[in-house]
């Protein structure tokens, strides 16, 4: 499993605190939105060429840890009785 955090860090100071690609200022959001809009990874490094294509895996490492954590845990079947 990748360790995704290594890759990222945040400082109020760059991009309003948002999540970074460490030693850049190419936001992690802006990646996955790339990603999301149908853009290839090969669109994304030559948009970003500060990113590799390990940076672009850890940010979709990142969105399915973040996936997995943040969706509430199903409704259990009610019980009638």
């Amino acid at each position: 499993m990748m360790n995704y955090e290594e890759y990222f860090t945040r400082d109020p100071r760059v991009c309003g605190g948002q999540a970074v690609f460490r030693g850049t200022r190419v936001t992690l959001r802006t990646v996955l939105a790339s990603l999301a809009d149908g853009d290839s990874v090969d669109t994304v490094l030559k948009a970003y060429p500060s990113l590799n294509p390990d940076h672009v895996r850890a940010a979709i490492a990142f969105a399915a840890a973040a996936a997995n954590e943040d969706w509430p845990p199903p409704n259990p079947t009610p019980s009638f009785g």
